[in-house]
């Protein structure tokens, strides 16, 4: 059976984290979407470590990773991921496995992305400009070059096939930066790239579920940013919730079992994009100062404001999420009061759903207040130890969002999760 871990808000969850700590329990680890994009925080023998595209458990000797079809790989980056991982005494060689269907960011993406996003001015989505959303167009245009075209013979011929057809659209966007650096680097760790285990990936996920094997599939940004049900058009390119898992490894639905879905105990946001329980006051800063709430992969600053249970609830939903973890809990420690939406009110009408198209009307949330514990609970093991203020905050929460918070992390520590 396939277990899932997700991100229910957008993006930023802790979800990196949180698959450090299952990980253990399961012998297969996949992504099964988004790109370099994503970057899931961990903290190995005390030293942080982001990885943007190998999945979470490769610090695990002995769980197999693989990096599904439903993913857009960048060379140069898996290139410089995987001497980080050799640096901690890990043999990414022996433990690591990349689809053939996984589709290739060029640097000419990476130069589309670019391009597009100076060109909206105002109209931002907040792009990392990694090139996610070019190689996502290639791939549904039928344009794309997948890892297993790198062994091909006409691989050469393929790709300056479609740097062409990416240098005409950077000519209309005025786009003159030299790249060339850029390739030269890409063709060096495509050729490092072919040297890892590359498998016919749907096949090799199979044979592992056949054999009885415990699969944990690990999803990069949130569900909120998902390409259907997200806040279009501030989305990413890929699907984020579990119905990704199947068509972004090749599984059948019936083998998806148990699905973890990861939220703060606040809300962040980086990029533009509907927010509706921001704050732009003192304790949006705090939330920030606290939470050191900067991107992981961008650096950029988060927004910050109260919990979106409107949100969650319908993140919950679409996902079919059995099991809810709350992260960075202890970054509430020190407010003593706290607030979540259970509603939206639109044009003065109050609804408790998430409208399809959150940008045409402004959104004021409707809140539910609560007394903070001001406990410092970074130290706490077990769930009868939580105070009793955080206690009510989180029964209201798995009531509310009709799915039960059965982990709550209290701190950056692998070790920090209290059980309930």
């Amino acid at each position: 059976m396939v277990d899932v871990i997700l991100g229910l808000q957008w993006g930023d969850e802790g979800k990196g984290k949180i698959v450090d700590f299952f990980a253990p329990n399961y012998e297969v680890v996949a992504r099964f979407q988004g790109g370099p994009n994503a970057g899931h925080t961990l903290y190995v023998n005390g030293k942080k470590v982001v990885l943007h595209q190998i999945p979470s458990g490769i610090f695990h000797q002995n769980s197999i990773n693989i990096i599904g079809n439903g993913v857009v790989l960048d060379p140069v980056i898996l290139k410089k991921e995987c001497e980080i991982v050799a640096s901690f005494g890990i043999d990414y060689r022996k433990n690591l496995f990349i689809s053939q269907r996984t589709n290739v960011i060029l640097p000419t993406h990476r130069a589309l992305d670019k391009a597009s996003e100076m060109q909206k001015g105002d109209s931002k989505i907040g792009s990392t400009l990694k090139g996610i959303g070019p190689a996502y167009m290639d791939k549904t245009g039928r344009n794309a070059i997948r890892v297993g075209d790198l062994f091909h013979k006409n691989f050469t011929s393929q790709y300056i096939k479609l740097r062409l057809k990416h240098q005409k659209l950077l000519d209309n966007f005025n786009f003159n930066e030299d790249i060339s650096a850029w390739e030269e680097e890409f063709f060096e760790a495509v050729e490092f790239l072919k040297t890892l285990n590359i498998v016919n990936g749907e096949y090799f996920i199979n044979e592992q579920i056949s054999k009885g094997k415990k699969i944990l599939a690990e999803g990069a940004q949130g569900s909120m940013l998902d390409i259907d049900f997200g806040t279009f058009p501030f989305v990413t390119s890929s699907n984020t919730i579990s119905a990704g898992v199947c068509t972004g490894l090749g599984v059948a639905p019936r083998h998806i079992n148990d699905v973890y879905g990861v939220t703060k105990a606040y809300c962040t946001r980086v990029g533009g994009g509907p927010f509706p329980t921001e704050l732009n006051d003192e304790n949006g800063e705090l939330l920030r100062k606290i939470g050191n709430e900067f991107g992981a992969t961008t650096g950029r600053p988060r927004r910050c404001g109260w919990i979106d249970l409107v949100a969650l609830r319908y993140a919950c939903m679409i996902n079919g999420v059995t099991k809810v973890v709350m992260t960075k809990a202890d970054v509430l420690d020190n407010f003593t009061d706290l607030q979540a939406c259970t509603s939206y009110k639109i044009n003065g009408k109050q609804i408790a759903e998430v409208p399809y198209q959150m940008m045409h009307a402004p959104i004021e949330p409707v809140y539910e207040h609560f007394k903070g514990w001001n406990t410092n609970i970074t130290q706490l093991k077990e769930a009868a130890s939580l105070p009793t203020n955080m206690s009510s905050y989180i029964a209201f929460i798995n009531q509310f969002i009709n799915a039960p918070v059965k982990y709550v992390s209290n701190g950056p520590e692998r070790e920090q999760i209290i059980t309930l």
